[in-house]
């Protein structure tokens, strides 16, 4: 277990940290995520939080974020045909809720070096899910209610473990999941994934919440804070940069940086406690 305590260099270096963050927040904005992905192997590299520290700030800054966009976010489809599709959260959610607490749990009770090592395999999964969505054209199979159910279900569950272990909101891989399984558009894909997302970041919060590393969060306040503020401006200087770079140059790009953080996070040394 990790001592939960943020080092002295990040919580002296306000500048580093909210450039880190706004970094960060450009990548997801860029793409139209949120970019915790890319944040948690500079929380680990970078700042020297250990694994499971690491995946609760980045869980926290990952739920202010969404917190912050969900309202412009939500706007860009109407309730109208958000209602419409409310079977589709309802079926995610019944499959992510568990996922969430599972993955959790599962997060506190792996060792340092293990943890490390399946953040980076998560990662390279992060990346063939970033490639995908912004490179494939993606059809919708027609499937049987009650298999579409279980499979939204089942991938859910999926969903909800990974982006509770890695403390991410998990559009990433929600995006593509809702656009696959159900008839529903990209840009109505995105406002539910937000939906489905915030209530599974929270039963994971929740459950990390009765671990000891939870006391990160009230270590390090003006840390979370700053590097929060520096991805929420990020992030909207990202989304005036949507469209400018090609997604042919850009995309290609992230997923070989998530790679080589992916590797780097392989090979990572835990600190000694």
């Amino acid at each position: 277990m990790d001592d939960g305590l943020v080092p002295a260099r990040a919580v002296r270096s306000a500048p580093l940290v909210f450039a880190a963050g706004a970094a960060v927040g450009v990548l997801g904005g860029v793409i139209g995520l949120g970019g915790a992905e890319f944040r948690l192997p500079l929380l680990i590299g970078v700042f020297g939080f250990a694994a499971l520290s690491a995946v609760i700030v980045n869980k926290a800054m990952s739920l202010i974020v969404v917190l912050t966009a969900l309202p412009a976010r939500l706007g860009a489809v109407s309730a109208a045909d958000l209602g419409a599709h409310w079977s589709v959260v309802v079926n995610l959610l019944a499959g992510s809720l568990i996922g969430a607490w599972a993955g959790a749990s599962w997060a506190v009770r792996m060792r340092s070096a293990t943890l490390c090592k399946v953040l980076a395999a998560l990662m390279v999964l992060m990346a063939g899910a970033l490639v995908l969505t912004h490179t494939t054209a993606l059809g919708t199979p027609t499937l049987p209610g009650p298999l579409q159910a279980v499979i939204g279900a089942v991938a859910g569950f999926g969903i909800g473990v990974v982006a509770a272990i890695m403390g991410v909101a998990g559009g990433e891989l929600l995006i593509p999941t809702i656009v696959l399984l159900y008839p529903v558009d990209i840009k109505t894909a995105g406002s539910l994934s937000l939906l489905v997302s915030l209530p599974t970041m929270l039963v994971a919060f929740a459950r990390y919440s009765r671990d000891g590393s939870f006391a990160v969060l009230g270590a390090s306040p003006r840390f979370i804070a700053v590097m929060a503020a520096g991805s929420i401006t990020g992030a909207l200087l990202g989304g005036l940069l949507l469209g400018v770079i090609p997604d042919l140059v850009l995309i290609p790009v992230l997923a070989v940086v998530l790679l080589v953080s992916a590797v780097k996070l392989a090979r990572h040394a835990p600190p000694a406690v």
